[in-house]
């Protein structure tokens, strides 16, 4: 077995994510000589403890990070600001700063007013989830063949990159690298738009008529089971990533209404050409999909 990369990480947050990686750490033992966990609630904490996959649990972020060589941000994006302001003084010299944030721009913006002399940040984004979310949701295997983006900014030590890239790769992930600028336009149509439209249909089937609205219920195919499942995802996670990557977000929803608003006149008007290549265009992209094994 390799070398630990790390004495001591530190996962502020034990979320789906953060839990899986403090899992990943445990069942390998090649990630960290000792994995410390702090969250925001002592409910959170006491199931950590519970479940046994960090070796110490502190209740003040602050206390948490003192001595850690890796640091990981594992709470909704928006709670950014006020926990780099608490860990920021306690960061020792030489440390990474990382995270798991579906946004970039907005991370880079949040933390690197506050990041310390000789701290090192490298954000990352971790594109492995599911709809559940807590303590108890987590899984070793999560990160398995799952593209993890990393964001350093211009200039970020190349060894705190290189050691991020490695944890990453070995709980099992394919690794990228790209400006956060182009990640937020990438993601936002990959992921936000997607949960943005779940969201929105699964709100017009709870705004119909009771009796049709049970009946969708009952009925329900698997398009639409599909949908309700992204859309059973947690509520602070996916308010903050909508409000810290508005304009993305925002661009892709006008590109898409626009589509969605030609396709809409071409069943008005019996565009049989026009339907039969979106839908093909559709099979394409989902065979690609299966190819690359994303699916």
């Amino acid at each position: 077995m390799a070398e630990p990369l790390f004495d001591r990480l530190c996962l502020i947050g034990a979320g789906l994510i953060g839990g899986s990686i403090a899992r990943r750490a445990k069942e390998r033992g090649d990630l960290a000589r000792e994995v410390v966990i702090s969250a925001r609630t002592g409910k959170t904490l006491d199931r950590v403890r519970e479940l046994g996959f960090a070796d110490r649990v502190e209740e003040s972020a602050a206390k948490a990070v003192e001595g850690a060589d890796c640091v990981i941000l594992c709470v909704p994006v928006g709670a950014y600001a006020a926990v780099m302001a608490e860990i920021a003084p306690h960061l020792k010299p030489g440390a990474i700063l990382s995270d798991v944030g579906s946004t970039k721009g907005s991370v880079i913006r949040d933390l690197e007013p506050l990041l310390p002399a000789g701290v090192h940040l490298v954000p990352a984004h971790p594109m492995a989830g599911t709809e559940f979310s807590g303590p108890d949701s987590g899984f070793a295997t999560l990160f398995e063949n799952r593209y993890v983006i990393l964001t350093p900014a211009p200039g970020t030590d190349a060894e705190a990159t290189a050691k991020v890239r490695e944890m990453w790769a070995r709980c099992g992930s394919m690794i990228e690298c790209m400006d956060a600028t182009t990640h937020d336009k990438v993601v936002a149509i990959v992921s936000h738009l997607p949960h943005l439209i779940a969201f929105t249909i699964c709100g017009t089937a709870d705004d119909l008529s009771e009796e049709t609205r049970e009946s969708v219920l009952k009925f329900a195919a698997s398009g639409f089971r599909d949908f309700t499942r992204i859309a059973g995802s947690d509520v602070a996670m996916w308010r903050d990533v909508f409000l810290n990557n508005r304009a993305a977000v925002l661009e892709m929803l006008a590109r898409f209404t626009e589509d969605a608003q030609a396709f809409g006149r071409a069943i008005r008007w019996g565009e049989e050409d026009f339907i039969v290549d979106r839908i093909q265009r559709g099979r394409k992209i989902r065979k690609e999909l299966i190819e690359h094994k994303q699916a």
